[in-house]
């Protein structure tokens, strides 16, 4: 190895490393550049296909004739019931299928990282915060997300309008029922980073236990909760997808893919191209998120990095 290459290895940071493994699994590198496109084709593609997607011929004759059209120049994907732009509602409905996944892990990330710290490093609270999250494992998730959509949906709507309404009381329910696994994992992370040499030496100077969480202890969790964080997006956009389909998402002027999928059932026989082109977003979404997690596991996992 030449004196280059040394000083290069020598500078190059963990990430680096992380991104060199990362790059070595084929099946994430290409759910990469898969969600990437789903990405650019949801955030950029409203800026060159400018039809509105809730746009309604006001003339009835007109109306009529643009409903239920095939593929064409004008309408790739072809309208709807209502004559909308398919194109244009699967654009717009993407974008907010995938602001539902990013924003409800978060929010469960946050809660499952905050509870998997406390019940880790503090004894006391092991075992409340540990039933607590027994509790939450015990109760069947999608009944209880369909109660709360149907006893808040209309409150919150009346309070901040139907569709930022919605949005929040959809990202908060899957948010606070989706936390368990990774306060569980955080947990037992926790548990073994506490009696590690560094945390010790930073406990026998006098170093304050929120000074050791957030300096020692956090960062040394980031690799599971960043896991648990992609593995998470997919499962938020399948739930809210389950509750437009339901019924019980957003408005029928506010898309998202899911909801497509439940306007375009009644319908599926006689066109079925209504059923799958969202069908086929939300699986390839999904299956992109799922390999970067793959790919994320064991490029942070330093037992498999450098071989």
């Amino acid at each position: 190895m030449t004196e280059t290459a040394v000083q290069i290895e020598k500078v190059r940071g963990p990430w680096a490393d992380v991104w060199a493994q990362f790059r070595k699994h084929k099946g994430a590198m290409a759910a990469l550049v898969m969600l990437g496109g789903l990405a650019v084709f949801c955030l950029l593609g409203p800026l060159v296909w400018r039809i509105d997607p809730n746009f309604i011929e006001s003339d009835t004759v007109k109306m009529f004739k643009m409903r239920n059209q095939g593929p064409s120049l004008a309408h790739p994907l072809g309208t709807d019931q209502l004559g909308r732009d398919m194109l244009a509602r699967m654009m717009f409905g993407g974008r907010i299928s995938l602001a539902v996944g990013m924003v409800a892990m978060l929010v469960a990330i946050f809660i499952g990282t905050t509870v998997g710290v406390l019940a880790g490093y503090f004894r006391r609270l092991d075992g409340v915060l540990m039933r607590l999250t027994d509790l939450f494992l015990a109760l069947p998730l999608l009944p209880l997300l369909l109660v709360m959509m149907f006893l808040f949906r209309d409150t919150v709507a009346g309070i901040l309008g139907p569709r930022l309404g919605t949005f929040l009381l959809i990202v908060m329910a899957i948010g606070l029922t989706s936390w368990m696994q990774a306060a569980r994992v955080v947990r037992g992370e926790v548990l073994a980073l506490k009696e590690r040499e560094f945390v010790l030496a930073a406990r026998s100077i006098g170093t304050p236990s929120r000074r050791i969480i957030t300096r020692h202890i956090l960062p040394n969790v980031l690799s599971p909760v960043l896991v648990a964080a992609t593995l998470g997006i997919a499962a938020a956009i399948i739930t809210e997808s389950v509750l437009s389909f339901l019924g019980l998402g957003f408005p029928p002027d506010f898309p998202t893919w899911g909801r497509l999928l439940y306007d375009g059932i009644a319908e599926i026989r006689t066109y079925p191209e209504r059923v799958i082109w969202p069908g086929l977003a939300i699986s390839l979404t999904v299956l992109s998120v799922n390999y970067i997690g793959d790919g994320l596991r064991d490029a942070l996992d330093p037992r498999i990095r450098g071989r």
